[in-house]
This record gives C-alpha cells, sequence and structure tokens, in this order.
C-alpha cells in the first residue's frame, strides 16, 4: 500500500451523504445511455456499480475491478501532490476521495469528490487500453514530476482525454457518433448534455502537439473537447506524447 493510501471509513457516511449520492446516481444515469462511451456504460455494469448507496472500494468495487484489468480504487484523503497522485497510478491504483459533496452543491464543486472520482472515472478502467494509457502516462510523468512545464503539459493532456475527451465510436451504419468517456463529462448532468449537443464548443480531432499546447479552464464548461477514434489509438500515441514532449521542453 502507498503510504498516502488509506481506509475508506465506510461507516462514517451519514443518511443524507447516502441520500445526495442517490439523487447524483440516478439524476446521471437518465442522461448517460446514447451519450456515454460504450465501454463506459459496460463498466458500470462490470463493476456492479450500486446505484442507491455510496459503493464501497473494498466491497464493491475493487473485487469487480482487479480480475479486469489489474486496477484497484485507492482511498486518498483529497487532491495529493503530483507525485504521489503518479506514483499510484503508475502501479494501477486509482486514487479517490472519499467525501461526498453537499446537497447545495449538487450541480457545481471546485474540488472533485467521491461522485466524480469513482463514478465519474472507476466504469472506464474496465477498458484494459485506456488503462495502459493511464499507466504509460502517469510513468512519464514521474519522469518529469520536478519539472513544471512538463508536469503542466501532461495535465492539459490528461484533462483533455481523461476528464473531459470525447470518443467516435461506430455504429451500424458505418457512421461514428461522439460519446463520452472524459470523468469531468460523465459526472456532470449539464456538461453531459453541452459537450455534445451544444453549438457553442469546438470538438477537435486528437493531436498529441496540440494538446500538449491547449491550456485548459476549470471554472466553467469547456470551450473544446478532442475527439479520440478509439482507446487502442490513445494507447498507441504513448511513444509520440513521449517523443513530442521531449521535443517541446528543448525548443
Amino acid at each position: 500500500m502507498h503510504p498516502i493510501d488509506m481506509l475508506q471509513d465506510y461507516s462514517k457516511y451519514t443518511d443524507e451523504e447516502q441520500e445526495t449520492w442517490r439523487i447524483l446516481f440516478e439524476r446521471q444515469m437518465e442522461r448517460l445511455p446514447g451519450r456515454a462511451s460504450q465501454a463506459y456504460m459496460d463498466g458500470i455494469v462490470a463493476t456492479g456499480f450500486p446505484n442507491a448507496r455510496i459503493p464501497d472500494f473494498e466491497r464493491d468495487l475493487n473485487p469487480r475491478l482487479l480480475p479486469l484489468t489489474g486496477w484497484r480504487v485507492a482511498a486518498v484523503p483529497g487532491l495529493i501532490p503530483n507525485r504521489e497522485f503518479f506514483e499510484l497510478m503508475a502501479n494501477r491504483n486509482f486514487p479517490a476521495t472519499t467525501w461526498v459533496r453537499r446537497r447545495d452543491q449538487l450541480d457545481y464543486l471546485p474540488e472533485p469528490d467521491m461522485f466524480h472520482d469513482t463514478f465519474g472515472h472507476v466504469p472506464i478502467l474496465t477498458n484494459q487500453h485506456f488503462c495502459d494509457f493511464l499507466a504509460a502516462l502517469s510513468r512519464i510523468a514521474l519522469g518529469h514530476v520536478d519539472h513544471p512545464e512538463a508536469i503542466e503539459m501532461i495535465a492539459r493532456l490528461y484533462w483533455y482525454t481523461v476528464e473531459f475527451g470525447l470518443i467516435q465510436e461506430p455504429e451500424g451504419s458505418g457512421r461514428g457518433r461522439l460519446r463520452i468517456y472524459g470523468g469531468g463529462i460523465l459526472s456532470s448532468p449539464g456538461e453531459t448534455v453541452y459537450a455534445l449537443e451544444s453549438n457553442l464548443p469546438d470538438r477537435i480531432p486528437y493531436a498529441v502537439e496540440t494538446l500538449l499546447k491547449t491550456p485548459y479552464i476549470i471554472d466553467r464548461f469547456q470551450e473544446r473537447y478532442f475527439v479520440i477514434q478509439s482507446y487502442e489509438q490513445l494507447f498507441h500515441s504513448v511513444s509520440e506524447i513521449e517523443a513530442k514532449l521531449e521535443e517541446l521542453l528543448v525548443t
């Protein structure tokens, strides 16, 4: 166990927190069919994601997740330093906080809570290509963890993929349809609709150098989203990420 990895004290959750979770879960599950990536929707089923109650990491999620991709959910106190964050993920531990937002924060909160960390991210951790991408990106980050400019560029790529990524998934007609795989969108009722159906944001094909150079915003819906064609594409871009990062750091 990593030193920052802690135990989830499930007995501490109040009835109000359980009710808040239920509201968040049911509201999002009404919006996600037809909008969320099929890999995410399959992951909801594969992890046996509890709906009416807060998930217990060690009883609900990890026993299902570990055999599928070798990943587990690691309880952390909140936002953690870069080195600890990437060390956990390089070793296939996804850091998730254990606190639940207040009822008056249903639509927005400035810092990720347990609903964002688990509901938003854990189901897609059942996809092996995505998981391998995440572990490889974390290893790259660890090699640059004391270089602020490099970490900022990696943070941009993480933001526009893991948090706010879209995927063009094939349909029976042969034409693709946009779906969501980024946890920041999947845990947000407003952005779930906005990301796919609003005419305001740009939707741009995934391009490593562009992502590394594109600053992100944290206080409103995104102005642009990057679209992958498959999770294999994401994983196979790792060598390009490493090469472009080195190239940009010396120019």
